[in-house]
C-alpha cells in the first residue's frame, strides 16, 4: 500500500511538472503576479484564494471591473483558473455566476478595446528620417533604424525581435530569411521561418539596413541587437524588449509626433494594417505575424479598409 501510495505521489509530481511545463516562464510569471493581486482581494476580505469558488471569484471580477477592461478581467479569470490546476484544485469558471457576471459587465462597460496605436508607414518614414538627422554616432543611427525597420518589416513581437541571433539570419537572392527558434505563441518551440524581401528604395529597406549593420558592427555570432556602454562602444548585451519600446517612443517624439498610444507592439499592428490597407489576405499576414487565429488580423484588416469600403463614397455632395 505503502509502495503504491509512493507511486500516486509521484504521478502527481510528474503531472504537476507536465503541466507547469506547458507555459512559458513569462506566461507562468503572469499568473502568478494576477493571482497575488486576487488572494490580496480575498485576504482583504477575509476569504479563501487557494481553494476559491465560483461567488468569490465574481465578487473580485465586478471589484476589478471599476477600473480595468473585459480583457485584463479574462486573462485574471485565467491565472486563477490555472493556478488552482497546478495546485491540484478544480474551480468551475463556467460557472452561471461568473459567466453571466462577465456578461453583464461587458454590458455596462461595452465590448470596444482600445489597443496601442499601429506604426504606419508614414509614422516609419518619419522615424527613420529623424534618426538620419540626429547628431550621434553613425553606428548608433544604424542600430536604431534597423531595429525598427526589421521589427515592422516582418511583423515581430518585440521579445522575438531582440532574440534574433546572428545564426538566425540566411540572406539570399531575393532577401532575407529569419528562423524564429521560440515566440510567445510557439510554446512547444516548433519555431517559424519569416522571409523579409528587399524593398526598392535602400533608405527604408530592412534587409539592406541589416547587411550595413552586421557590416559596422562586426557581429558574427550571437545577438544582433546589443546595448552600447558609454562612448558608444557596442557591447555583448542583447538588447531588452524594453529599450524596443523606449527607441519608438524616443524617435516619434523627435518627429514631433505624440507617442503616449505608440508601443513595442506597434510594430507588429502596424505591418498588420498596412499590410491588409495594401490588399494582402489574412493568411498571408498570420503567415508573418505568428497569429494563431484570425481574430485579431481581421480587426487590422477591418480598420484598414474603414475608408475604403466605405458606404458615404458612394454618395455624392
Amino acid at each position: 500500500m505503502n509502495e503504491l501510495t509512493t507511486d500516486l505521489k509521484l504521478l502527481h509530481e510528474a503531472t504537476l511538472n507536465n503541466l507547469k511545463s506547458s507555459k512559458a516562464n513569462n506566461t507562468l510569471r503572469a499568473y502568478k503576479s494576477d493571482f497575488k493581486d486576487f488572494g490580496a482581494f480575498c485576504a482583504k476580505h477575509g476569504l479563501n484564494s487557494l481553494p476559491s469558488e465560483p461567488k468569490i471569484v465574481s465578487l473580485y471580477l465586478t471589484h476589478l471591473s471599476k477600473n480595468s477592461k473585459i480583457s485584463t478581467l479574462r486573462r485574471r479569470l485565467v491565472s486563477i483558473s490555472t493556478v488552482h490546476k497546478l495546485k491540484g484544485h478544480y474551480l468551475d469558471t463556467k460557472h452561471p455566476i461568473i459567466v453571466e457576471n462577465l456578461m453583464g459587465i461587458r454590458r455596462v462597460k461595452g465590448s470596444i478595446q482600445k489597443g496601442k496605436k499601429p506604426l504606419l508607414i508614414n509614422h516609419l518614414k518619419l522615424i527613420i528620417d529623424v534618426i538620419n538627422k540626429q547628431k550621434i554616432e553613425e553606428i548608433k543611427k544604424l542600430r536604431d533604424k534597423t531595429i525598427i525597420l526589421v521589427g515592422f518589416g516582418g511583423g515581430f513581437r518585440r521579445t522575438e525581435l531582440i532574440s534574433i541571433d546572428y545564426e538566425d539570419l540566411e540572406f539570399v537572392t531575393e532577401g532575407l530569411k529569419i528562423s524564429i527558434r521560440r515566440s510567445k505563441t510557439d510554446q512547444f518551440g516548433e519555431g517559424m521561418l519569416k522571409g523579409l524581401p528587399y524593398f526598392t528604395n535602400e533608405n527604408y529597406c530592412p534587409v539592406a539596413n541589416l547587411k550595413n549593420w552586421l557590416q559596422i558592427s562586426k557581429i558574427k555570432s550571437g545577438p544582433i541587437f546589443r546595448r552600447f556602454s558609454k562612448g558608444s562602444i557596442l557591447t555583448e548585451n542583447r538588447l531588452t524588449d524594453q529599450s524596443v519600446v523606449l527607441l519608438i517612443k524616443e524617435y516619434l517624439k523627435l518627429a514631433g509626433i505624440e507617442n503616449k498610444n505608440f508601443a513595442g507592439h506597434s510594430l507588429r499592428s502596424g505591418f498588420a494594417t498596412v499590410a491588409a490597407e495594401s490588399g494582402a489576405d489574412e493568411r498571408s499576414i498570420m503567415a508573418m505575424t505568428g497569429h494563431k487565429t484570425t481574430q485579431m488580423v481581421r480587426r487590422y484588416i477591418k480598420e484598414a479598409n474603414i475608408f475604403k469600403n466605405n458606404a458615404l463614397n458612394k454618395i455624392k455632395m
